[in-house]
């Protein structure tokens, strides 16, 4: 009994040195898991392709101190003072105008504040926004992030993509390069930098929701929206400022909220950078968008266009028109057709096909797959300018509608009767611009601008020629009341 005593007590000190062996061992593999060498680090980047820093000898993900410290210096606060003069009155006083208009009035005058965020993209003061930061702006204040202030003169504008280049006198100023837009992936950890609520230097963190999405916020005829969706918080203040990746490249433009309060609820759109590029190069070298045109409307395909026009497949977009001796004209394709692919990537919304467009300049090439009648093909497509050929527009070339953001057609005969008037112009549909904004409406029939008779989209396009400042528009509405109202371009 002792003997079998004795091995029992051996075994079990045996079992208990080897259950401590094998927790210690498990203990050094669980910690081991979570803190690797510098070596596997990249190795496990690599084969993954996480893509988060590395810092000292482990993978800390996400970190956002080092795209924080890059995006925050180069990120302003914008201080706009907007005047606004309406000068909106019947016939009671337009007997008296001129008396009116040498003191000053009547008129309806407000100063507004207003504010957002910019970028700067070059060290000798270039700075990107929202055009609808500093559109019509009397005085733009640029203070830097070490406090130091400018004051700030417009570039150029862009309403169909609502983004601006403002310049200041300064040098040697830090400044964020365009990242590449395309690589960026859903899922992908970004940051908002901007000034929400005039909170300076506001860094807020999220993923990148969806791309490519079109929400029809912007007015413009000429609208390019295909944004960036994010859930990192933005705000008002933060239009104009800079979403960027974990390494803090500028991949986007903050622009835009979807909001029912006014304030952020989960959704924050921004402009690609590949986008914003284009832009602003255009409207730094041009003072306006070299804009090129496929000459294609299209539609996404969903069930119910499956439906409609007997498609098997939901994949592409679909052309429904295609304008006379555009470029897509020119390249053979027609309505009906389907774009697959442009320049190989797979294409299934009108907002990413818009975009990549909108991206190149006149005279660039694109491929384009496509099917057609239940046959693949491919072609290669010059993209041309508005008027269907390859030179540069000039600032004159762009007609008065595209500037004022109106259309415009003769009255009838029995309009002008009613009214007894000779000549005018009648706007027949009114979108973001000069004229919305000074509180023109549909119908309105122009008369004069800056007292020259107008008879003709000509005759506007004269009128606007080369001219800076307040502008006066005299016209008509239908009911009779005749307004004068002022604006600026």
């Amino acid at each position: 009994m002792s003997i079998k005593k004795e091995k029992l007590e051996k075994f079990w000190n045996y079992f208990q040195k080897t259950t401590s062996i094998l927790t210690l061992v498990l203990m050094f593999l669980v910690i081991y898991s979570f803190t690797v060498s510098p070596s596997r680090a990249e190795e496990s980047r690599s084969s993954y392709n996480y893509n988060f820093p590395i810092i000292g000898d482990t993978i800390k993900y996400p970190d956002f101190r080092y795209a924080s410290q890059r995006a925050i210096p180069a990120v302003v606060n914008i201080k706009t003072t907007f005047t606004y003069k309406n000068l909106y009155y019947d016939d009671f006083f337009a007997p008296f105008y001129d008396f009116f208009n040498f003191f000053g009035g009547p008129r309806q005058e407000q100063t507004i504040i207003g504010g957002g965020s910019g970028v700067i993209i070059s060290a000798d003061g270039y700075i990107i926004t929202n055009n609808h930061v500093v559109q019509d702006a009397k005085e733009i204040i640029v203070t830097l992030n070490d406090k130091r202030e400018f004051k700030a003169k417009i570039i150029g504008n862009d309403a169909s993509t609502d983004l601006a280049i403002i310049k200041i006198d300064a040098n040697n100023l830090s400044y964020l390069e365009f990242g590449n837009s395309d690589n960026v992936e859903i899922g992908e950890w970004v940051l908002a930098v901007g000034n929400p609520f005039n909170l300076t230097s506001t860094v807020t963190a999220g993923i990148v929701s969806a791309k490519a999405r079109n929400i029809n916020i912007l007015e413009s005829a000429d609208a390019v929206e295909s944004f960036i969706q994010t859930d990192a918080a933005v705000n008002p203040g933060n239009s104009g400022g800079a979403l960027v990746d974990i390494y803090g490249n500028l991949i986007g433009i903050n622009t835009a909220i979807a909001t029912k309060t006014g304030a952020f609820i989960g959704y924050s759109f921004a402009i690609p950078s590949n986008l914003a590029k284009k832009v602003a190069n255009d409207l730094i070298n041009y003072g306006f968008v070299q804009r090129p045109y496929l000459g294609v409307s299209v539609t996404d395909i969903n069930a119910a266009v499956s439906k409609k026009y007997g498609i098997d497949d939901t994949r592409g977009v679909l052309i429904t028109a295609v304008t006379p001796n555009s470029a897509a004209f020119k390249a053979g394709l027609n309505a009906g057709d389907i774009i697959l692919k442009i320049d190989g990537e797979e294409l299934n919304s009108a907002s990413r096909l818009l975009e990549k467009i909108n991206e190149k300049n006149i005279g660039d090439w694109v491929t384009i797959e496509y099917k057609s009648k239940n046959k693949i093909k491919t072609t290669k497509v010059q993209l041309l300018n508005k008027n269907g050929d390859l030179k540069p527009m000039k600032k004159e070339e762009i007609s008065a509608q595209s500037v004022l953001g109106a259309t415009f057609e003769k009255p009838s005969p029995d309009m002008m009767a009613k009214l007894k008037i000779d000549h005018g112009m009648q706007i027949t549909d009114i979108q973001s611009g000069p004229l919305q904004r000074a509180g023109i409406k549909k119908d309105f029939i122009i008369t004069e601008i800056d007292h020259n008779p107008i008879n003709s989209i000509e005759d506007i396009e004269n009128a606007l020629a080369n001219r800076k400042g307040a502008i006066l528009i005299e016209g008509i509405y239908p009911n009779g009341m005749k307004a004068y109202y002022a604006f600026s371009i």
